[in-house]
């Protein structure tokens, strides 16, 4: 499938695919006309984390060359993954392994230092900034850039990667299937009468360039969700997540006490065919390709025939893919309410 490779200019003319897994039907529709497929009784919940300027170039004590890609910030450590020299422009896979390192380490990315307290691999490595605080944020603003894949056409500025509703800076790249939601199409669900929540996750890496590694993603992730959007999501008739980071928030709160709860957490639930959510009943995601670690999580709404028959829909009808692409709403193959939480 093509990628879209760069913000278009009318997102609530980007298209919009329904998969109804229950009916097995498809239906191309806008993301304009959002509003119209959802009605009173719907909470739609989206995760308002604000994307990190995550890439950092930096170098060894020895002088070698290195980008690190954070794969989640809190207080002053972050697990990162590290590449060698080189650019985003070139795919992943194909970039240089970073440098030999061990456990102590200092590295310096423009006068901002850290060290490495563990490795977990090759590339994934645990860090501990010097800085903390405000200070931290402040020297990642100034020196980091967004995190970006060589199939874009041209270098992100920060606010390319920000929903109309961040807010907290916990996310390393975009949660994505919020981008298209627009002030206007954002409006327009509540005059339907669609109660909007949020929750805060703090969205991962999506790609690290081994193999291995990309297997394992997601990996942990924190997350918080206020007590507003706990009750609205207790009461609501169904309930549809923007993205599968606000899946993962609020099924992974459920397995941890037994029920929805207020307050934060780590998401260490993985989304396939074996999970059934007993929260979420609908899903408003990007297109992502069959054997993508993405594609697999929507397995847990719909079967995969039903899915690759969507995939081979889109294609052919020229949707576009990836985190600037089209979208799908995946509405779940059974009823599942938010009695459940």
């Amino acid at each position: 499938m093509r990628p879209a490779t760069w913000p278009r200019p009318e997102p609530e003319r980007e298209r919009l695919l329904v998969v109804d897994a229950s009916a097995g039907k498809l239906v191309d529709r806008n993301v304009g006309e959002l509003p119209s497929l959802l009605g009173p009784g719907d909470v739609l919940v989206v995760n308002d984390a604000a994307t990190l300027p995550a890439s950092l170039a930096g170098v060894t004590a020895r002088g070698e060359a290195l980008e690190a890609r954070l794969a989640g910030l809190e207080g002053d450590r972050a697990r990162a993954v590290l590449f060698g020299a080189g650019s985003w422009r070139a795919p992943t896979e194909r970039r240089a392994p970073p440098p030999a390192l061990a456990p102590g380490d200092e590295l310096d990315f423009d006068g901002l230092a850290a060290r490495v307290e563990t490795l977990e691999s090759e590339r994934l490595v645990s860090l501990r900034f010097g800085e903390s605080g405000a200070r931290l944020y402040r020297a990642l603003y100034a020196r980091g850039r967004p995190v970006q894949y060589s199939y874009v056409a041209g270098s992100y500025r920060l606010w390319h990667v920000q929903t109309r509703f961040a807010a907290r800076p916990w996310a390393v790249e975009m949660p994505s299937a919020g981008r298209p939601l627009t002030f206007g199409v954002l409006t327009a669900l509540r005059r339907r009468g669609v109660a909007i929540a949020s929750l805060t996750h703090a969205a991962g890496l999506s790609s690290t360039g081994d193999g291995a590694l990309d297997a394992s993603l997601p990996l942990p992730e924190r997350y918080e969700i206020p007590a507003r959007t706990r009750d609205l999501v207790r009461s609501a008739e169904r309930v549809i997540a923007v993205g599968t980071s606000v899946v993962r928030a609020l099924e992974a709160s459920r397995l941890e006490h037994g029920e929805l709860r207020a307050g934060a957490g780590e998401a260490r639930l993985r989304l396939d065919a074996s999970f059934s959510p007993a929260i979420v009943s609908g899903l408003l995601t990007g297109v992502h390709e069959p054997g993508t670690s993405h594609f697999d999580l929507l397995e847990s709404f719909a079967p995969r025939a039903v899915l690759e028959r969507a995939f081979a829909h889109s294609e052919a009808s020229g949707y576009l893919g990836h985190e600037l692409g089209d979208s799908w709403l995946v509405l779940a193959a059974r009823a599942r309410g938010a009695r459940a939480a």
